[in-house]
């Protein structure tokens, strides 16, 4: 075992995002005495306001929402645990296709480089054993999402650190089990779903979470001024539980030799 604690990375877009996705996996390494570090690059100024109210309506404020959303991320790192927070602050992009988009300073408009030089600054510090991020179309094609993507492989270049680097997925049965949640599917809707993510086959590793999802379910549930979008806290804690509870990775870059398929993140690393 190495004198300095094994550490896993997140880096991801904004705040909620790291309960969505790894919330499960953030939760269980720290149980293990891992140190859990998330990176979130945006303000998460695009989201909702107090009622519900949407950007670019009337009541909207920007500022505001970016520090409701900022104390909800807290939040969500003190029921996962998550031993250390680092925030960009870039102005939150918006969704594809938005004008926020254009927006000079928002994190789409930001140049790569400059955003991987301050991630590899933070690779250098905390030299992660482990990287989390998403695959290059940001997993359902958000800017925000690819742009993390973008940066992240940018810093592992530049910091010439060799982590294992996991890509977030999810298997298509499950994506096709959650259009069959969804209350009144509409069949365009739950065929798209069922697109996204990989065939079972594809996926690398497969993480068993399932004591942790209702740490994940409370994680997401502290960003409750996005409640609205938040699809999973509808389900209700124990039926997320029952379909949220595995987490699943493509390894994207791995110096140990551990096989695959591999069930833990750190396979081959202790």
């Amino acid at each position: 075992m190495p004198s300095r604690p094994l550490t896993l990375m997140a880096v991801h877009a904004h705040p909620d995002d790291e309960a969505t996705g790894t919330g499960g996996v953030l939760a269980r390494y720290a149980a293990e005495g891992i140190r859990t570090v998330l990176v979130t690059c945006t303000d998460g100024s695009c989201g909702d306001g107090p009622g519900g109210v949407k950007p670019g309506d009337p009541g909207h404020d920007p500022a505001a929402v970016a520090l409701m959303r900022r104390q909800e991320l807290e939040a969500s790192c003190e029921v996962l645990k998550i031993s250390d927070l680092e925030m960009f602050d870039y102005v939150d992009s918006g969704m594809a296709g938005w004008p926020s988009n254009d927006a000079p300073g928002s994190f789409w408009q930001t140049p790569v480089q400059e955003g991987a030089a301050r991630l590899a600054e933070l690779m250098r510090h905390y030299r992660p054993d482990v990287v989390v991020t998403y695959d290059e179309n940001g997993f359902y094609g958000h800017p925000d999402h690819i742009q993390a993507h973008r940066i992240t492989m940018g810093a592992l270049e530049m910091s010439g650190l060799t982590p294992k680097v996991y890509w977030t997925t999810m298997p298509r049965s499950m994506m096709q089990r959650f259009g069959e949640e969804m209350p009144e599917p509409d069949p365009a809707e739950a065929a798209a779903l069922a697109e996204i993510g990989l065939p079972d086959d594809e996926i690398t590793t497969w993480v068993d979470t399932t004591p942790f999802s209702g740490q994940k379910f409370d994680a997401l549930a502290a960003h409750a001024s996005q409640g609205e979008n938040i699809f999973f806290l509808k389900m209700g804690k124990e039926r997320f539980g029952e379909l949220m509870g595995m987490e699943t990775f493509v390894r994207v870059q791995d110096a140990t030799g551990a096989a695959v398929p591999e069930n833990d993140l750190f396979a081959g690393l202790r």
